[in-house]
């Protein structure tokens, strides 16, 4: 489409051409930066996922197969905790109280306990009265 004034028309033509490179332009600039932008976050996983040795001023990170393992050192000592073991365990300790418990509070007539009530408060140990 022609306006009829050459210099118009060849002014209309540049500034076209001008923004269609401008366009061009910050397309590649914005892939270019989006490209960036990911390439500095991948290398950022990087240096998790593998760690990062202390340097002066800076402590050291340990990556993520170093942490995993502490937590799998912790889950094992938790889960030592939750079944009977040894005697030493938290579940070992909660079935003897459970024990002594059920001893304590049974009926006599089914062969709990027989001696008589003592004058000690309640709640207190035998050797504390």
């Amino acid at each position: 489409m022609a306006t009829g004034i050459p210099a118009l028309d060849t002014a209309l033509v540049w500034g076209g051409a001008a923004s269609a490179l401008a366009a061009v332009g910050t397309a590649v600039w914005r892939g270019f930066r989006g490209a960036h932008r990911l390439g500095r976050r991948v290398n950022e996983f990087m240096d998790d996922w593998a760690g990062e040795e202390a340097r002066p001023g800076v402590p050291g990170r340990p990556g993520v197969m170093e942490r995993v393992s502490v937590i799998e050192e912790r889950l094992q000592r938790v889960e030592h905790e939750l079944y009977p073991n040894s005697g030493g365990s938290l579940r070992d300790a909660v079935d003897l109280v459970d024990e002594r418990l059920a001893r304590l509070l049974s009926d006599p007539d089914e062969g709990g306990p027989t001696s008589p009530p003592s004058d000690r408060p309640r709640g207190l140990p035998p050797s504390a009265s």
